[in-house]
């Protein structure tokens, strides 16, 4: 599966999404939307992006009991999604019941990736504030097996960690990460990141970008800028 650039479109609404979408007439994005636009428009902006020919990663980052997560997953299969996502934390078999409500009955689904840590996820928090010893990389890994062991295409984790993933997983298992920015802008929340550049170099299938393009000055040209770093150099 070749690399790409996915665009993070956190709006507050469905009339931003689709206004930001505007300014990239004949281009076909992968764009992700996650819950503060979702919770806002509901079903009806994954059509409206659908529509005009994008694909979309929906991040709602799934996380209960599993019976709960697979009757949840045969709700989201309905739309026409390319991508969705849960916590690996919630267990191998919360991930093997949103593996089956996720697959439809004619066996086609969406990809399905877990979340390992967030990338605001310090090694200090997690030790302090979660009560994991471990290193935060050994933690990572040890949750993208367990996204394996369960059947998942991949995991969401930092660009730092997807050398390490592959390794332990393989190179055909997905490494979509989040924590991306260019040199010259700000971290923001984030707290392990890199460069596109960078993020190809160690590995990354895909990098989600959001600040750095929506709230650029230009963000036709911002993506392209990622496009010709990540995908492109």
């Amino acid at each position: 599966m070749g690399k790409d650039v996915m665009v993070a479109l956190d709006f507050k609404s469905g009339e931003e999404a689709l206004s930001f979408l505007d300014q990239f007439t004949g281009k076909q994005l992968y764009v992700k939307v996650g819950m503060e636009l979702y919770y806002a428009e509901g079903p009806s902006i994954i059509r409206e992006i659908k529509k005009r020919g994008h694909k979309l990663f929906l991040d709602l980052k799934l996380h209960d009991i599993p019976n709960t997560v697979e009757k949840a997953m045969a709700v989201l299969s309905r739309l026409d999604v390319d991508m969705v996502n849960l916590h690996a934390a919630g267990t191998i078999e919360m991930m093997k019941a949103a593996l089956r409500g996720l697959t439809r009955e004619d066996g086609t689904r969406p990809l399905l990736i877990a979340v390992t840590q967030l990338t605001s996820t310090s090694q200090e928090r997690m030790q302090k504030e979660l009560l994991i010893p471990e290193e935060l990389d050994q933690v990572v890994i040890q949750y993208a097996k367990n996204a394996a062991e369960a059947g998942l295409d991949g995991v969401v984790c930092s660009p730092l960690e997807s050398g390490k993933i592959h390794e332990a997983c393989g190179s055909g298992f997905l490494t979509v990460t989040p924590g991306v920015r260019f040199d010259d802008a700000s971290k923001g929340d984030q707290v392990r990141v890199t460069t596109p550049a960078k993020a190809k170099e160690l590995g990354s299938d895909y990098i989600v970008v959001g600040r750095p393009i929506t709230q650029a000055e230009d963000p036709v040209a911002a993506y392209e800028r990622c496009v010709s770093e990540f995908v492109n150099a």
